[in-house]
């Protein structure tokens, strides 16, 4: 007896509550039908307004992302001294990076640092970051940020790998043989302009030995 009191009882709540979330489903479907204009969430008013049929229309409208978020990275290489810093701190060694170092100043950056490595190599694989930011604080120029771009999802994974160096493979090959060239030319001259050794001169002829006494 007690058994058939749970069941029924089980029953009437599922009926009750199935029938509430109906209830509310078909309220909205019909504030919709009769509100046909969609609402931005910039507009002001959205939360009193957003019975429509939609909320956001996704991709044509999206929600502001907020300033601070840490989304997809981006690097402007312009701006970048290929120092390094953001590779080394990186906990999930998503950053390659691949210097060239110039023999000379070759540019500065928008805020008037000196540029002398050339950047053959710069990737970031999106798919190991972890988000954390790290890379972006330590910057010195500023030029590697989170842009507010965060959907990037994509079916091949390897398409997470973004490329930000410019170099070609020919621009790759000279700066390459530049910086031997100036390496090699340093180390003839650094030879060449270096004091011959001292050589210590050895006596000619041994100093004569005393004589020895007889024993007494």
């Amino acid at each position: 007896m007690q058994k058939k009191q749970s069941y029924w009882s089980s029953l009437t709540i599922a009926i009750k509550t199935l029938a509430h979330g109906l209830s509310l489903t078909f309220k909205h479907l019909v504030q919709a039908h009769k509100s046909t204009k969609s609402f931005a969430i910039t507009e002001p008013g959205y939360f009193e307004g957003q019975q429509g049929i939609a909320t956001v229309q996704y991709p044509l409208e999206t929600i502001p992302v907020p300033d601070n978020g840490r989304y997809k990275l981006h690097n402007e290489i312009d701006d970048c001294i290929v120092c390094d810093k953001c590779a080394k701190i990186c906990p999930v060694n998503c950053i390659t990076i691949e210097p060239i170092r110039s023999p000379e100043e070759f540019g500065k950056t928008s805020d008037g640092t000196s540029k002398r490595i050339y950047a053959a190599v710069f990737d970031i694989d999106m798919a190991k970051c972890c988000f954390c930011g790290l890379c972006t604080t330590v910057c010195p120029t500023e030029c590697l940020t989170m842009t507010k771009e965060y959907d990037f999802s994509t079916f091949d994974i390897t398409t997470h790998n973004f490329g930000f160096g410019d170099m070609t493979a020919e621009q790759i090959e000279q700066r390459k043989k530049e910086w031997a060239d100036h390496q090699q030319t340093k180390t003839a001259t650094t030879t060449s302009t270096q004091p011959k050794p001292v050589v210590a001169m050895k006596p000619k002829f041994k100093p004569p030995t005393p004589p020895t006494q007889p024993n007494a």
